[in-house]
């Protein structure tokens, strides 16, 4: 017997993500929101739904790609490893990203990103 899932289902749960309204560049996988803006070395960066576009997975599947954040700035020091996608309660998403130094004063660049979820097989 086949599998098939609905593009309605797959980009249902990509736009449960895509109603993040912050943005938080971490020194570790935060485990909630709270714990995302403690961990962060910028402040809570805003997110709007323009932020988001749905598109087809690379190899199958559907993907929301979230768009570069750039010259953010940085108000406190460490090694940027994750980044988190949270509303004003709930921590919605985290992944890792390319380690970097970050200092406080400075500005840092967050590059766009894919979340993917594939067809199931």
């Amino acid at each position: 017997m086949g599998k098939l899932v609905s593009n309605d289902v797959l980009d249902a749960a990509l736009n449960e993500i895509a109603t993040s309204t912050e943005m938080y560049l971490c020194t570790a996988e935060p485990s909630s929101r709270a714990n995302a803006d403690s961990l962060s070395v910028i402040p809570a960066h805003t997110l709007t739904g323009g932020d988001f576009t749905n598109a087809d997975g690379d190899t199958s599947g559907r993907k929301v790609t979230v768009a570069a954040q750039n010259s953010l700035t940085a108000d406190a020091s460490g090694t940027a490893t994750h980044v988190a996608l949270c509303d004003a309660s709930t921590l919605l998403y985290v992944t890792t990203c390319t380690s970097q130094a970050v200092t406080s004063g400075n500005t840092v660049n967050i590059g766009s990103f894919d979340i993917e979820i594939a067809d199931p097989s």
